[in-house]
């Protein structure tokens, strides 16, 4: 074990016996207290183990930071208050010092920095959890971005997952089998690994690009192959404004990147079967003619012809209204247990009435939505509260883990963008429903 793998282990290690010192405690504490302060009490554990995991792996780079900003992103896998917690980690990580990241790009590319590009600016344009990236000037004068991984992070990547799941697991905030656990890791180490190889990112920017090349206004950065490896990723700069930005403008132009942004996900998924799930506001940039360029291609998710049309079936079944088959689907896709519970179809209505109004899907909303005066978000939180005795019934999906972060993720882009927009054609037209049926299906 190397020095520094060392320290991280370690780190780990007394992370993990602190959370199961004050799980036990907890625990013991609590025995013969009433089910009001128990649930309480392990609110409070919950909170106190959020915060600590989140301070823990915020000082530490690479995949257990990842790790921890992809639990921040799974809100129906980990508890509200770890959920809460991680989400600081999604800021943007301190910079590595200029010199190991000159030492990375050097041993990667086998060339002095100074022959490899014109000019390399020392501070990064950006950091992050497994690198960070830098603008630079090729011999030619193109101008271009370097994306440079932290050097060993592919290394530690397994253990600190392993770390990280066991400190979880002990602090009970894994409540689900075995089994499912596995899945769900798989997943999460699936995805972690393909975004540390920058040799596979290459080729998703090339497959995305030319799947996205009838959209001009929709941009992907272009490769530079000669500047490229598994750990250095050279692309052509393409610059935008941030969201917060794009926020401010007219809402004609707001709606276009509405309309790109949903074309950009529904489109991968309904006809590509591979989308790009990392929807963070940072991986997109704008511009004031309705452009969007889209960054980061790491997160990736296949999906078979078989699970695309579940999904495609289960949103038909939605905006129709058809409990019973939705039942059926969610079970399909590991969502709903398979067990001799009854869930009255009123439950599943009301989550619809909800879930349907930012697609302008009549009658729970009909014509253009404000995003920027939605409470959609706090009428899910209101519902959860209400639909507490139901939820042993259902468990995260690692089908649908990285759909449901996708499908969160720009909605919350939406909300962020205060676009004002009927989505209800866009969805017809992927669904192959004709838009004016929607009411009609719902009224029956």
């Amino acid at each position: 074990m190397s020095n520094s793998s060392g320290k991280r282990f370690f780190k780990l290690a007394g992370m993990t016996a602190s959370i199961a010192g004050k799980a036990a405690k907890n625990s013991l504490k609590h025995l013969s207290s009433d089910e009001n302060k128990r649930i309480q009490a392990r609110s409070e554990l919950m909170q106190d183990v959020g915060i600590q995991i989140a301070d823990t792996l915020g000082e530490m780079k690479g995949a257990v930071m990842k790790v921890g900003q992809i639990a921040s992103q799974y809100k129906d896998v980990f508890p509200p208050e770890v959920a809460t917690a991680l989400e600081k980690l999604q800021k943007d990580a301190p910079a590595m010092p200029y010199s190991q990241i000159k030492a990375q790009v050097e041993r990667e590319l086998d060339a002095p920095i100074e022959t490899l590009f014109k000019q390399f600016d020392e501070q990064p344009f950006a950091a992050a959890s497994i690198g960070q990236v830098h603008k630079a000037v090729l011999a030619s004068g193109e101008p271009v971005v370097v994306k440079v991984q932290y050097p060993d992070v592919d290394k530690n990547c397994d253990s600190d997952l392993k770390q990280v799941r066991m400190a979880l697991r002990i602090a009970g905030v894994l409540n689900m089998s075995r089994e499912l656990q596995e899945q769900l890791f798989t997943e999460i180490r699936s995805s972690l690994h393909d975004e540390l190889d920058y040799i596979k990112e290459a080729h998703n920017l090339r497959v995305f690009a030319a799947f996205h090349a009838d959209d001009s206004g929709l941009i992907i950065p272009r490769v530079i192959s000669s500047h490229s490896s598994k750990r250095i990723l050279t692309l052509s700069e393409e610059m935008g404004e941030p969201l917060s930005v794009a926020a401010t403008w007219d809402n004609d132009i707001k709606r276009k990147i509405a309309e790109r942004l949903f074309h950009f996900s529904a489109g991968q998924l309904f006809e590509l079967y591979r989308m790009h799930c990392d929807p963070h506001p940072g991986n997109f940039a704008f511009r004031p003619d309705g452009s969007v360029i889209a960054y980061d291609f790491g997160g990736i998710r296949s999906y078979s012809n078989a699970e695309v049309e579940l999904f495609k079936r289960f949103a038909i079944h939605a905006i129709k209204g058809d409990v019973t088959a939705l039942e059926q689907d969610l079970m399909s896709l590991g969502i709903r247990r398979e067990d001799d519970t009854d869930i009255p179809g009123e439950f599943y209505a009301s989550w619809l009435a909800i879930g349907l109004k930012p697609l302008s899907i009549a009658p729970h909303h009909s014509g253009a939505f404000d995003f920027a005066s939605s409470q959609v978000h706090h009428e899910v939180m209101a519902k959860m509260k209400t639909s507490l005795k139901y939820f042993s019934q259902f468990q995260p999906s690692a089908t649908t883990m990285m759909l449901d972060r996708t499908v969160s993720g720009q909605y919350w882009n939406l909300v962020n963008l205060g676009v004002n927009i009927d989505l209800s054609p866009l969805v017809a037209e992927y669904l192959d429903i004709p838009a004016e049926s929607f009411s009609s299906a719902l009224d029956v």
